[in-house]
């Protein structure tokens, strides 16, 4: 049986939907997970009753975490912020933690699960980085390769990929500055930009600054990320049966 697979979901521009990108759904189903999205609940905070269904949890890609969540004020080049969604997000992290569930960040994903760890962000890696390469390309296919990511050796990343360096697609100005507690960075950019964060401990907490979702398609290799995640995910729902 298929383990059920959490996906964050957003605000539509109106707050009319909350949805997200058929890319997250395709490769869960594809690596073997039964993609279920859960939706955004103007002033819930609870969201246990989720949790409890679910055997992982994905947090998606979209907007700027807001940076008073790790004791900053906003720098000009933020782009939009959404209080509901973040909200959302850091209760649905808290639970599921706690339980010890599988969990797989993408992009946004990666600095949600490094903020709830006590972590903090680079707004904008343009204006506070210097040297910073491109990682934010206008008019270019999201499946594209972009930029080359070096990963570290003995990692849970290094394991799933089995390479040191890998190109990847690129969409973002934010990125992972102090990393949080129980966190250790495994992959970079060249020029510096944490890439992929790993728990210390014996879990599955994972989170990406690229869009695997993306690539799985004309790249299979990303559904690598995405099959070690559902399996981390079975392992832990046949541990939920058994107690």
């Amino acid at each position: 049986m298929r383990p059920i697979i959490g996906i964050t979901t957003f605000l539509s521009e109106q707050s009319k939907y909350s949805t997200v990108s058929r890319n997250y759904i395709d490769s869960i189903y594809a690596a073997g997970g039964l993609p279920v999205n859960i939706p955004i609940i103007s002033n819930e905070s609870n969201y246990e009753d989720y949790i409890h269904m679910l055997d992982g949890l994905l947090f998606t890609g979209g907007n700027d975490i807001a940076p008073y969540y790790f004791g900053e004020n906003p720098v000009r080049e933020l782009n939009s912020m959404s209080s509901i969604r973040d909200e959302y997000e850091f209760s649905l992290f808290k639970v599921a933690y706690e339980k010890n569930m599988p969990i797989f960040g993408i992009c946004r994903g990666i600095q949600l699960i490094n903020v709830a760890m006590d972590g903090s962000l680079y707004q904008d890696i343009y204006s506070q980085c210097p040297g910073t390469l491109g990682h934010s390309p206008e008019h270019t296919a999201s499946d594209e390769f972009y930029h080359a990511v070096q990963i570290k050796k003995d990692t849970q990343l290094y394991e799933i990929f089995g390479e040191e360096r890998i190109f990847t697609n690129s969409f973002h100005h934010q990125s992972v500055k102090q990393l949080g507690n129980n966190l250790i960075a495994t992959a970079y950019s060249e020029d510096g930009i944490i890439e992929a964060i790993e728990s210390t401990e014996d879990r599955f907490l994972l989170g990406v600054q690229w869009h695997p979702e993306c690539m799985t398609k004309r790249h299979p290799m990303f559904l690598k990320l995405f099959r070690a995640f559902v399996e981390a995910s079975i392992q832990y729902k046949q541990k939920e049966v058994s107690v």
